[in-house]
């Protein structure tokens, strides 16, 4: 039987929430999309008059698609080019989905969502089922077709994997901004011992190029050495232009809610740099330059009000 205008409309309520959860597991906001459509088709092919708590059978049905989807994604990253990141949304992406408690915020971060790169796809199913939408245990089992107590044991492991990660400050929009544009003075500045004393001593950075843009294979690793190359990365070269289509303006943003470093060539989002902030100091830069997990970025960037930027090279 066909759907109704009016089961369509129940899917597209759901949608957003879909797309969120979706995100979370995966990472990425191109395979959260084709989950979604795909959880549209069962939906679509369902007898949903029989159905009695629709929320409940897209969660599950858009679950176990994320949860084979990752075990294919793992496989594919076996082969991957140089270092994996995530797919940053840039600040008023509605596939950030909720940001109401601490918790939330937490759980859409850059540096958490690299960090579930550790957790089986099942704890990491869970972590963000519980952590992120407050699905009490009982029905992440019945999503999950596991008991109870495996649900609470898996939650458990998984945050610790992710409490084992550095200690990530809450900072809001203002303090973030302010945070980049010193960052970027120092880094701009061209004296290492300025930009040092922003850092971590443990410090490091991390880009993801995909095979497309060169990005190092293996992270900067110490105060000394992240500033380096932190002051070259930010120096004005032809090569750079040349690599990247033309000289790129940067400006400070927030992207999964941490401050953000976003270069922009004519409106072309070609990175995006999170910063991972604790008390003592910038822990972590995690730049994603490869342009396929950019698009969306772009798209969000065409859209936004982003002002001048605040540096040019």
């Amino acid at each position: 039987m066909p759907l109704t205008a009016n089961d369509v409309d129940r899917f597209e309520a759901s949608r957003p929430r879909l797309e969120a959860i979706a995100y979370r597991v995966l990472g990425s906001a191109g395979e959260a999309e084709d989950a979604v459509q795909e959880t549209f088709l069962r939906w679509q092919a369902a007898d949903v008059d029989r159905i009695e708590v629709p929320e409940a059978w897209l969660t599950k049905v858009l679950t176990n698609l994320c949860l084979n989807q990752l075990t294919s994604a793992r496989a594919r990253r076996e082969t991957y080019v140089g270092q994996w990141l995530p797919e940053p949304l840039l600040a008023g992406d509605p596939m950030l989905g909720p940001a109401d408690t601490a918790e939330q915020r937490e759980a859409v971060s850059y540096a958490v969502l690299t960090l579930m790169e550790r957790l089986s796809p099942s704890e990491r199913a869970v972590y963000v089922l519980r952590e992120a939408f407050d699905y009490p245990h009982r029905e992440i089992a019945e999503i999950l077709d596991i008991t109870e107590a495996t649900s609470q044991q898996l939650f458990h492991r998984a945050k610790k994997h992710v409490a084992d990660g550095k200690a990530r400050t809450e900072i809001d929009d203002a303090a973030a901004r302010r945070i980049v544009e010193e960052f970027l003075a120092a880094a701009a500045s061209g004296q290492t011992e300025v930009l040092v004393r922003l850092l971590t001593e443990d410090v490091i950075s991390i880009g993801d190029g995909g095979g497309k843009v060169p990005a190092r294979a293996k992270a900067f690793e110490g105060a000394v050495a992240v500033a380096r190359f932190l002051r070259g990365l930010l120096k004005p070269s032809e090569a750079k232009h040349a690599l990247v289509g033309g000289a790129p303006e940067v400006y400070a943003w927030t992207a999964n809610g941490d401050p953000a470093v976003v270069a922009v060539v004519d409106g072309r989002v070609v990175g995006v740099m999170c910063l991972e902030i604790t008390a003592e100091g910038i822990a972590a830069f995690r730049n994603q330059v490869n342009p396929d997990k950019l698009e969306r970025a772009t798209a969000h960037w065409a859209a936004a009000d982003h002002g001048e930027p605040l540096l040019a090279f």
